[in-house]
């Protein structure tokens, strides 16, 4: 699953929260999001625990 890593640090900056942060909030490794933040792909239960962490949609983080 790949999210789309522009969508991603849009949604960082605008809550405020640093890869760490949401590391320890989503259980996710910060290399992993870090990965992601640079174009990465993941497996569908990251990125689900990514959105619940940040309170959004997976949809919305998802590349169309």
């Amino acid at each position: 699953m790949r999210i789309d890593r522009i969508k991603f640090i849009t949604e960082l900056a605008k809550q405020d929260i640093t890869l760490v942060e949401l590391a320890k909030k989503s259980g996710v490794n910060r290399v992993t999001l870090s990965n992601i933040k640079c174009g990465k792909s993941c497996r569908n239960e990251i990125a689900e625990k990514i959105a619940t962490a940040l309170d959004i949609k997976i949809e919305d983080l998802l590349e169309k």
